[in-house]
């Protein structure tokens, strides 16, 4: 499986997986020009997509789904909440209703999705998996708290897109009024970085290659504070594998996962 993070952050998200012919997005946070520049720079095109899969309804999640699809002519997959809340920005393109913990085959992928507990309408955390070779992407981004239904979704993925949103000392002396702070911290918000690494610990098992840090404030958090605090909870657990930080501006050069690309001895 090939995997490319275009973005992420407080401003869009989007993510391309891809299995032989089948190419599928997670979110599409930013316009449509965007998303097709930062894809070419990644080296896909978005005319071969065979589906656009949602994990909530929010602009910096969902700007560019309808005009992407439209021009793919592919579907969009979001919860029944999501796809009613932008029932009337969707116009003629096909959506399909994901149900929680049930896997659905788009090409040579399955996506398996649970409720996360973030303020939207009804959103999703994501497992995205490639049957041929036992590859599993782990997407959890705008998590508010990991609940039990998230933990086990993520359980045996091979590869984890966690959010890590702020650190907890810059969003107490950031910008942001009291109660924006607070909706941030609290359960219908965001991951701190010590909350995403200890969630990471407990995610962690031999499989696990490779981890991408995603969702990053540009106001309240630092790459290398996220980095750090991953790399210190995972590294202390016997971790080798990867850690990476997904930028805003401009897409993470594409990785690939391969059966036993790695093999650990977790203490």
């Amino acid at each position: 499986m090939r995997v490319a993070v275009l973005g992420s952050g407080s401003r869009g998200n989007a993510i391309l997986l891809a299995s032989g012919d089948t190419v599928i997005m997670v979110d599409a946070g930013f316009g449509v020009r965007g998303l097709e520049r930062r894809a070419r720079s990644a080296g896909f095109d978005l005319r071969r997509l065979e589906a656009i899969v949602l994990t909530h309804e929010h602009g910096d999640h969902a700007r560019g789904a309808a005009r992407t699809a439209h021009r793919a002519a592919c579907p969009i997959y979001g919860s029944a909440g999501t796809l009613a809340a932008l029932e009337s920005c969707l116009g003629e393109v096909p959506a399909r209703a994901l149900a929680s913990h049930e896997r659905t085959r788009i090409g040579a992928l399955t996506v398996t999705a649970c409720h996360t507990s973030h303020d939207a309408a009804e959103p999703l955390a994501l497992m995205v998996a490639e049957p041929s070779s036992g590859q599993r992407v782990g997407i959890a981004y705008d998590l508010g708290r990991p609940t039990a239904q998230v933990r086990y979704l993520l359980r045996d993925a091979t590869a984890l897109i966690l959010e890590a949103n702020h650190d907890d000392v810059l969003l107490r002396a950031g910008p942001y009024p009291a109660h924006v702070r607070q909706r941030i911290a609290g359960p219908g918000g965001h991951l701190s970085n010590r909350e995403s690494a200890e969630l990471l610990v407990e995610l962690l098992h031999p499989g696990l290659h490779t981890v991408v840090l995603a969702h990053l404030s540009d106001r309240c958090n630092r790459p290398e504070l996220a980095l750090a605090t991953a790399r210190c909870a995972l590294e202390g657990r016997g971790y080798r594998g990867r850690v990476l930080v997904a930028p805003q501006e401009e897409p993470l050069p594409p990785f690939e996962l391969a059966e036993e690309q790695y093999a650990f001895g977790l203490d």
